[in-house]
């Protein structure tokens, strides 16, 4: 058996392999409600045999969305639809997760296939909120969010993620990356605060972390919780590699079971060394030095690649996107390709390759 076909238990979940699908955002819901299109999307990665499917960034507030179109959990209506995906999910055997995020000063902008820009109050769009009054690009500048208003959006945190258990998700994943809201305060070139959430690592790691010990608390003990970060901003001057072991090291005693590890998103200006498996050394960085399971991500596409990442002590796991939208079945076609026998979907059995 393969290591990428090796089941992983983190608390008491247990994963069949470690061959999982990333958060992918879909630009498909109405109103934040997830609807037939996320049931196919998500439903279709568990027919095809991976370990963990984790649902699209989801907002926590209306105002936290990327995009107009984006999937929320701010409501128990929204709660109710993710249910009856989460069913067909766990129903083929595979861990059900949703990715909670707040996009902050990235916020209110189109779908990628429409433009990527800003979308106006007047066009289906709302003002942004964020750690500062610093712009995106030349989007607008969002309003700096006050003391109390952060002590809110902590609690709306912790909300979706009891409604996230109301709905029966695995996993509950933070968004700690690509440029969004709680990635804002990690980074000194979006964080320009001078109350305790600013200035030195202490206090631009302070709010992050609040609001994981806030999500840790309502979330089940028997249920992992995961914190997807960017690793580097990629730019001078920004959120480092150092930073993030350190970081990651507090995420462990607060109860955080999995880093999943990206990088890059925050500012326009990034420099990114783009390759193969890119980001896996950030990976392995904080795996080592953090002692925390890690997931790898970033064009990690072929089965023995990725077996490789796992060999080496890379990553515990493996975060397939891009790869995932190509194949839906990437799980089924990698055990085939590596020698091991996995269970095939009973429906799909007699397309299985091999002798007729």
């Amino acid at each position: 058996m393969s290591l990428l076909f090796t089941p992983l238990t983190l608390r008491g979940t247990t994963f069949r392999n470690r061959a999982w699908v990333s958060p992918m955002c879909q630009y498909s819901a109405g109103d934040g409600m997830p609807n037939d299109w996320h049931l196919v999307h998500l439903g279709s990665r568990a027919v095809g045999g991976a370990g963990l499917v984790l649902a699209e960034a989801t907002a926590v507030t209306p105002e936290g969305r990327i995009t107009p179109q984006d999937t929320g959990i701010w409501n128990d209506a929204q709660a109710h639809e993710w249910a009856r995906i989460v069913r067909f999910i766990q129903a083929q055997g595979v861990v059900a997760g949703i990715q909670l995020s707040h996009a902050g000063r990235k916020a209110s902008t189109e779908r990628p296939w429409e433009g990527r820009g800003f979308v106006a109050e007047a066009d289906g769009g709302w003002s942004t909120v964020g750690v500062s009054a610093v712009p995106y690009a030349d989007w607008p500048a969002p309003r700096e969010l006050s003391v109390q208003e952060l002590a809110t959006l902590a609690g709306d945190f912790a909300e979706a993620a009891m409604r996230a258990e109301v709905a029966g998700f695995d996993v509950v994943e933070l968004h700690v990356a690509h440029g969004y809201l709680l990635h804002q305060f990690l980074s000194p070139l979006t964080n320009k605060r001078t109350d305790q959430y600013g200035g030195d690592f202490e206090g631009r790691i302070r709010y992050p972390l609040e609001v994981v010990e806030r999500v840790r608390t309502v979330w089940p003990d028997d249920r992992p919780l995961f914190v997807r970060l960017s690793a580097t901003d990629w730019a001078p001057g920004g959120w480092t590699v150092e930073e993030s072991v350190e970081f990651s090291r507090r995420l462990k005693e607060r109860g955080v079971d999995l880093v999943d590890v990206s990088s890059g998103g925050l500012v326009p200006e990034q420099k990114i060394e783009v390759g193969p498996g890119y980001q896996v050394p950030f990976s392995a960085a904080i795996r080592r030095e953090a002692g925390i399971p890690t997931g790898a991500v970033g064009l990690v596409t072929e089965p023995h690649q990725a077996e490789k990442v796992l060999e080496a002590g890379d990553a515990d796991a493996v975060l397939l996107a891009r790869a995932e939208l190509r194949d839906p079945y990437w799980p089924l076609h990698a055990a085939d390709e590596l020698g091991d026998h996995v269970t095939w979907p009973v429906q799909y059995d007699r397309a299985r390759p091999g002798p007729a």
